[in-house]
């Protein structure tokens, strides 16, 4: 319900016991629909310097200037007050905009319940919206927030009218120093966190938000992929016929498609539809930016893909591969790195690297194609792959000086 008359005025009150020098208190008050509510600014004036009619200090000092700038502030984030709950379908009151200032939310709410709740509605809609990797993120996101109010408020939970940017630079530090977080998944972490307090913001318990004048940013990563001669030795490793071979099989289809972990264990056989060419093309939406993929399917990829035609699962669950639970996955991948003898760190996502830089952008495949096939919403994003073959690049000439140089 909209206000009928609303008035703001600033005026200077007679404190008891009386203030030294015969100094008041300033304060603030807000009348609504003829309802007043006085809000101390915490700051005191001298009546001989004080204009009542403009509600203002009088005179050119730098103390004046500072007060009365102060007061300009405040006069805004009154009116950000009543526009806030104007938004929020709420009842404009006095007492409702002194609570907003005050940091008092409606019924006292705290940050984790809401969290809370939010985490369960993804948890509602994993399959359908989202994916199990995304609740996991969101719940260990939920857990490092309460933690770090219990290290830094001694709180078993924090008000929301309270999240200002000290908070906010505070979890910063904590995910960092206590928790010894790299800085890029901090930056993740945090992001998790404002999408909550922007639910606050929406729904009006929170007149700004606190992340205004944070700055998320991210630090380059050495993406690392495997050679052709490492993905070689992958290939032409035998690994039997049980777990390590289907996850070597698995490993190597994403290494020639650029699928990510979620949309393998997701892909149907309804997804490979005949293409443009008339070859097989795998036809699908990432589960993380939900954006198309359209992917020409390579004869390896393919020679994988009918390997497993007739198994169980597949069949079954129309799926093109038996895909395990990504821990697994991943621990299998470390068996196989050592039995290859390749030093690096072999996870799935590597598979994804490999066919960006190796399969795709070091045989001259145009990045805006390989921007296409990897799903990605920016190219920019795809431009990181571009600098490891650049770098490969650069490490050739290297050699070739080298060796026109004898």
């Amino acid at each position: 319900m909209l206000e009928t008359s609303f008035g703001l005025i600033f005026f200077l009150k007679k404190p008891k016991p009386e203030l030294a020098g015969g100094m008041r208190y300033v304060y603030c008050r807000v009348t609504v629909n003829g309802i007043p509510k006085d809000i101390s600014t915490k700051r005191i004036w001298h009546p001989s310097k004080w204009s009542v009619g403009a509600g203002r200090a009088t005179g050119n000092k730098e103390d004046t200037k500072t007060l009365n700038a102060y007061l300009d502030t405040l006069t805004s984030k009154i009116y950000e007050a009543k526009r806030s709950l104007i938004e929020a379908n709420k009842e404009v009151t006095s007492e409702a905009i002194k609570n907003i200032l005050l940091g008092r939310t409606e019924g006292g709410k705290t940050i984790l319940p809401i969290f809370r709740e939010h985490n369960d509605q993804i948890a509602a809609l994993i399959g359908a919206d989202f994916a199990p990797g995304t609740l996991e993120r969101y719940e260990t996101c939920l857990k490092h927030t309460r933690d770090f109010i219990k290290w830094k408020y001694q709180a078993d939970d924090f008000e929301i009218g309270k999240l200002d940017y000290e908070f906010i630079s505070q979890y910063e530090f904590w995910l960092k120093a206590v928790k010894k977080i790299s800085h890029n998944t901090t930056m993740k972490y945090l992001a998790n966190f404002k999408k909550i307090v922007l639910l606050c913001v929406k729904r009006g318990w929170l007149l700004r938000d606190p992340f205004y004048a944070f700055k998320f940013s991210k630090r380059e990563v050495d993406r690392q992929a495997l050679t052709e001669v490492e993905l070689k030795k992958v290939w032409e490793k035998d690994m039997g016929d049980g777990r390590l071979a289907l996850v070597k099989d698995i490993f190597l289809f994403c290494c020639y498609t650029g699928l990510a972990y979620a949309d393998i264990y997701k892909l149907k056989r309804t997804e490979i539809a005949e293409g443009i060419d008339g070859g097989k093309w795998i036809t699908t939406k990432r589960q993380k930016t939900d954006t198309p993929s359209r992917i020409p399917i390579l004869p390896m990829a393919m020679e994988i893909m009918e390997k497993y035609e007739d198994h169980p699962q597949c069949e079954n669950e129309n799926r093109v591969l038996p895909v395990l639970s990504n821990q697994k996955m991943n621990s299998y991948l470390k068996e196989i790195a050592d039995l290859c003898g390749i030093q690096k760190n072999i996870t799935f996502h590597l598979a994804r690297h490999t066919f960006a830089t190796t399969v795709t952008l070091t045989n001259g495949v145009p990045i805006e194609s390989v921007s296409k096939m990897l799903g990605h919403r920016n190219i920019k994003t795809t431009q990181q792959y571009a600098k490891i073959v650049d770098r490969k690049i650069s490490d050739d000439m290297a050699r070739l000086r080298q060796i026109l140089s004898k």
